[in-house]
């Protein structure tokens, strides 16, 4: 994962520059948490909070950085910290004072509960745990946010799946990644690449797997099918479609392979009932292989309906022990225009209505997965909570009288769950014979508790029972 801005004093918002001297005289601690406060969802897939760690807080700052720093917030007309900043460089080699405790990666958990506590280890540096937020806020809202979508389309799929097929066999595969071209950046692509397969294991985004393999020792998060664009289709010619589309099955399909084909190029009706179902059906047959047929526009819930209902005219179906139609195995459907949570909920209700099977399809999505979402989709936000004055801890806290959902926590806090499973976030102090779900992850420059993929998914899997 690349940066434009590697110095992290930079890799924060404007004013944060001026706060050290904001505080009240003899602060020597501020203690800060991370939620999200509401939104769209109940639940949140807390994940990517180590990739931020790994990539940004385990590299020291350098002299060289406090330079280019005050020469910039100089320049830029906000006061700048020289002395602290130097004094990390001095004190800690350039590694940040902060202790951070999250709660497990993957840990599938109820809005308006803490995930993360950062708090300053340094009595000097007490202006460092907010100076942080700009950064450590995005490193978490962006890749749970994600998560949390992709996991919610997973729960639609597995209740369509257990009311029309037979089981859930082949779930990780039905929501396909296909959002790295729309993604704002390299970076924002393997951050929610990454996240999208913590539910799912489908998908055509490259950076989303090297930040699997590099930041949670996932040696192949997710996996890909050879597939036609509309230039590879159209490149022969309108007249020679049917040549194009058997060049994909003799290059690409054979026993237990499966190929994806773009349908829609001209007509996507002529080359279901023609191409696909008449001239090329017995290679489809015959090959041993899965062709998916990708009809790639018009209105998604009525074009996969009767995709599948014009296939299985021609193909045939099956009807499976809950009475829905299934077709064969050699040809599927993936859905990869216009998708998203609601229109996969759309698409499979109808299909249920006229007794089609969710096996018979898969989706792909792009920029509802990996860029429609914004630090609002859930409200997060990072807030401190208390601060160390004169050798006393006090409560830090906003209860604005306009907006009561932005109320925040008090104290120094703890994640704990209950007998019968409810989560809840309490004082620290109060937290007696119970166990903390958030735990120490990084201290000074080290990585403290590290998780690998596999742990990952199956915190979130967890949440899928």
């Amino acid at each position: 994962m690349s940066s434009i801005n590697s110095n992290i004093i930079l890799n924060a918002d404007s004013y944060k520059a001026s706060h050290f001297l904001q505080y009240p005289p003899n602060t020597t601690q501020v203690s800060s948490y991370i939620e999200a406060r509401g939104g769209q969802y109940k639940n949140a897939v807390f994940f990517g909070l180590q990739m931020f760690i790994k990539e940004y807080l385990t590299k020291p700052i350098t002299n060289a950085d406090v330079d280019e720093a005050k020469i910039i917030f100089d320049a830029h007309g906000v006061p700048f910290n020289e002395d602290g900043w130097r004094y990390i460089v001095n004190e800690y080699d350039g590694f940040l004072p902060i202790e951070i405790e999250a709660i497990p990666e993957g840990t599938v958990i109820p809005v308006k509960n803490a995930m993360v506590q950062v708090i300053n280890t340094d009595a000097n540096c007490a202006w460092l745990t907010s100076y942080v937020e700009t950064a450590l806020l995005r490193a978490v809202w962006y890749p749970t946010t994600v998560a949390t979508v992709s996991w919610n389309c997973r729960q639609v799929i597995q209740r369509y799946m257990e009311e029309t097929s037979d089981n859930t066999d082949g779930i990780e595969f039905k929501l396909h990644d296909f959002g790295a071209r729309g993604a704002t950046t390299e970076e924002a692509a393997a951050i929610g690449g990454a996240a999208h397969l913590v539910s799912f294991q489908g998908t055509d985004n490259i950076s989303g797997i090297i930040a699997a393999r590099r930041y949670y020792k996932a040696e192949m998060a997710g996996f890909s099918i050879p597939a036609a664009e509309h230039s590879t289709i159209t490149s022969w010619g309108k007249d020679n479609e049917t040549a194009a589309f058997e060049n994909m099955l003799d290059q690409f399909s054979g026993p237990g392979k499966v190929v994806a084909v773009v349908s829609d190029s001209y007509d996507l009706w002529n080359a279901i009932d023609n191409i696909w179902g008449d001239e090329l059906r017995a290679k489809v047959e015959s090959t041993g292989g899965t062709l998916v047929v990708r009809p790639d526009s018009g209105d998604p819930i009525s074009i996969v309906t009767e995709t599948i209902e014009r296939l299985m005219k021609n193909f045939g179906y099956e009807v499976n022990a809950k009475g829905y139609r299934v077709l064969p195995d050699c040809i599927r459907v993936i859905q990869g225009d216009g998708i998203s949570q609601q229109t996969i909920e759309a698409i499979l209700e109808a299909m249920k209505q006229r007794k089609q099977s969710a096996d018979n399809v898969a989706f792909g999505m792009g920029g509802e997965l990996l860029q429609k979402i914004n630090r609002d989709t859930m409200r997060f936000a990072m807030k401190a909570s208390a601060a160390k004055v004169e050798g006393l801890w006090r409560d830090v806290f906003k209860d604005p009288i306009t907006d009561q959902g932005k109320r925040s926590k008090k104290g120094r806090l703890a994640v704990v769950k209950s007998a019968s499973g409810k989560v809840k976030t309490i004082r620290a102090q109060d937290i007696g014979q119970g166990e903390n779900m958030m735990v120490t992850v990084f201290k000074n420059g080290k990585v403290i508790k590290e998780y690998d993929f596999d742990e990952v998914r199956a915190q979130a899997t967890e949440g899928y029972q």
